[in-house]
């Protein structure tokens, strides 16, 4: 077989490998000058090449001087060019053209920033030299290298963007000044209209916005995250952002694609991408039994309050963990056996459970599940599931006298607590055939609720994040529990502490619990003169007429009689919907008994039941109540019934305006309100009550 030969299309002579060159570039060239007819595989070797450069570059200057443009030189510029010889011809790369632009060195062998010399030296990439010629407008040869440490996630950071040393001016080809004029056009029809990359394209306020985070804990979180690859469409600052601002405010990934100039599909992959990385680099450090320690727990994140009400009697140190299921609501499923399994009599809609536990300050330590949500996974169900199973190491993390405050769901898990050695702090139970718990019962569980409302702050700070409080499609089931746990490390990371010790917590907790050991003295005055069967003579609060030696408080004593806010606050609302028309406090009340103030309040549930509240005073101070709402015996603080009586003739009353809540009532219709039709017609005549048919 004949070998080929590569010869010269202009010389004829043979060209070695390494001169050999397409004789194309100089197309024109060869068939004006030298009627040479140029073929695709035709070759020039190097003297032939420079031969025919000089020529070229002599035609061009001529053309100049002339002030006349050469037809060949038209048709190498891609910008005259036909689109038909456009696609059949290369683009020849023309005279350099020297601008006033300043540019950096190119040398391989040394930084182009700090001149330090290699060999750890990193090449910048083309995205990278874009955006420092946009903001500094330097341009930086392509294959010019510098040092890591002035690249950051891919992009020169401020300070080596200042730090580059520059001449005054650059020489570009046409070819280059195409390239870059083509990508700038293409950095500005896809710009998005939010900017991460740019850290200076927002302030704090919108990055808080946005993401629920400040720049610089925005700049964290994208910082621990190193199993994320900036591509072409989107960066690792853009793949959080999206991520974020998906679980703050449950934008849809259309809105999302809108709002960053992408594509749904590629929405879709930087949201997989991100979540995939921060469960493998960011949620393990920040949420789960394994990355904190039980010591860790007792000593910064247990509130003192807590140990002096739960482990008074006890020697020993013991963490105290606050346990409850949360709810994620999802789509009702098509699949009947799982629509069954997945929908809940409780909350009467298909949802999945995640169990919270978090310590007495409100720290997340770990978000176990989620589990279904029928009868077979109530919270006693999940709680001996995660003990059987040693969930995340459980058992190895705790210790005997360890204490779990729960709600009354729980009861049927509190076997196999004392097994193992964890006691169970939970609210009492009302005795069947009972209306009223009992005044021990009712302060004993106040004492447990005083600790055990952290973890439904704690679920409250999750669903703040939008996308977990709205109803998720079953497409997303497989992830809830990863969005969950990524939410609840975000909230440990950068949240601060929803309950944190005081220097009162010591002297609340000593008279919580010697109010619990008391009776409740007013109670057992009430039945035994039998004021509750009395007839009374009803009416409505004055300032004048009822209780005027009543005495006064302010918010700061009204907290030392509540024993919380909650119940102040409650106090409000019931008072609310108390008002009259004309501003007055439209309580029934009877003051027939010295020292003791009688009332009814009306009950937030039912429309047809109110309860009565005695109040009993003396020498200034208020030594006494007592409601007949299931929990209005006790006197470690008191019910909302109590608290708003007192709120009102101790403090309410005696403002010039009262801030309550608007009632909407008057704005919508009220069907209800139909007058009485009286139907005066004369019965005796037929004619009008005769029905015709057809």
């Amino acid at each position: 077989m004949e070998q080929k030969q590569y010869r010269c299309a202009l010389c004829k002579a043979k060209a070695p490998p390494s001169e050999r060159r397409p004789a194309s570039l100089f197309s024109n060239i060869l068939q004006r000058h030298f009627s040479v007819d140029v073929k695709e595989s035709s070759i020039l070797c190097n003297k032939c090449r420079h031969k025919c450069r000089k020529v070229k570059e002599a035609a061009i200057k001529k053309a100049v001087l002339s002030k006349k443009v050469v037809k060949d030189d038209l048709d190498d510029d891609p910008t005259f060019a036909s689109p038909k010889r456009a696609k059949r011809t290369t683009v020849s790369s023309p005279p350099s053209v020297p601008l006033p632009i300043s540019s950096s060195s190119q040398s391989h062998g040394y930084c182009f920033v700090c001149k330090k010399p290699g060999p750890k030296l990193i090449s910048v990439s083309h995205h990278a030299r874009l955006l420092v010629f946009i903001r500094r407008e330097v341009i930086i040869p392509s294959g010019a290298r510098c040092c890591a440490s002035h690249l950051q996630n891919g992009k020169m950071n401020d300070e080596a963007m200042h730090r580059i040393k520059t001449s005054d001016s650059t020489t570009l080809n046409k070819t280059t000044i195409l390239s870059l004029i083509k990508d700038l056009r293409e950095k500005a029809y896809h710009r998005s209209r939010l900017d991460f990359d740019d850290e200076s394209s927002m302030d704090d306020v919108e990055y808080n916005v946005l993401t629920g985070f400040d720049r610089q804990e925005f700049n964290d979180i994208v910082s621990s995250l190193s199993s994320i690859n900036t591509s072409r469409n989107r960066s690792k600052r853009t793949c959080v952002a999206i991520l974020l601002m998906k679980l703050r405010s449950a934008l849809s990934n259309k809105m999302l694609a809108v709002l960053f100039s992408m594509t749904k599909f590629q929405v879709r992959r930087a949201i997989v991408s991100t979540r995939t990385a921060m469960m493998r680099d960011f949620v393990p450090n920040n949420l789960g039994f394994k990355h904190i320690t039980r010591e860790e727990v007792i000593q910064n994140h247990t509130r003192q309050l807590a140990k002096d009400l739960l482990t008074n009697d006890i020697t020993s140190d013991p963490a105290i963990l606050v346990l409850d299921g949360t709810y994620v609501y999802i789509q009702k499923s098509s699949n009947f056996s799982f629509s069954r399994r997945s929908y809940s009599m409780h909350k009467h809609r298909p949802l999945v459970k995640p169990m919270i536990v978090v310590t007495t300050s409100g720290y997340i330590v770990s978000v176990l599940g989620p589990y279904l949500a029928d009868s077979k996974n109530n919270d006693a169900s999940i709680l001996k599931h995660m003990i059987h199973h040693n969930a995340e190491e459980l058992r190895n993390w705790l210790q005997e006298d360890d204490v779990f405050v729960v709600d009354r769901g729980f009861r049927d898990a509190q076997d196999v607590l004392e097994d193992i050695g964890i006691r169970m702090e939970m609210p009492a139970f009302m005795k069947r055939g009972t209306k009223q718990m009992p005044t021990l019962d009712s302060n004993l569980s106040r004492i447990v609720t005083k600790v055990r409302w952290i973890v439904e702050a704690a679920n409250g700070r999750l669903k703040q994040w939008q996308y977990l409080a709205k109803t998720l499609p079953n497409s997303q089931i497989p992830f809830i529990g990863d969005y969950v746990r990524i939410v609840a490390a975000l909230c440990n990371k950068y949240r601060p502490p929803l309950s944190v010790s005081s220097e009162e917590d010591q002297e609340l907790a000593a008279k919580m619990l010697h109010l619990s050991q008391r009776v409740n003295t007013l109670q057992e005055r009430v039945e035994n003169e039998g004021l509750d069967r009395r007839g009374l003579i009803w009416k409505t609060v004055d300032a004048a007429d009822v209780a005027p030696d009543f005495p006064l408080y302010t918010e700061n004593d009204l907290r030392q009689l509540t024993l919380g806010i909650y119940q102040l606050r409650m106090a409000q609302f019931y008072s609310q919907e108390h008002f009259d028309i004309d501003g007055g406090f439209d309580i029934l009340v009877s003051d027939g008994v010295p020292g003791l103030v009688s009332a009814k309040i009306q009950s937030r549930h039912v429309s047809a039941k109110q309860y009565k509240c005695w109040i009993g005073y003396n020498d200034g101070v208020v030594n006494g109540w007592y409601c007949k709402c299931k929990a209005g015996t006790r006197v470690v603080g008191m019910c909302g019934h109590i608290s708003c009586i007192v709120w009102y003739l101790s403090y309410g009353r005696h403002q010039e305006s009262v801030k309550g809540v608007r009632n909407w009532t008057t704005e919508l219709e009220d069907a209800s309100d139909i007058p009485e039709v009286i139907d005066d017609s004369d019965s005796s005549d037929d004619d009008d009550n005769i029905v015709t048919e057809e």
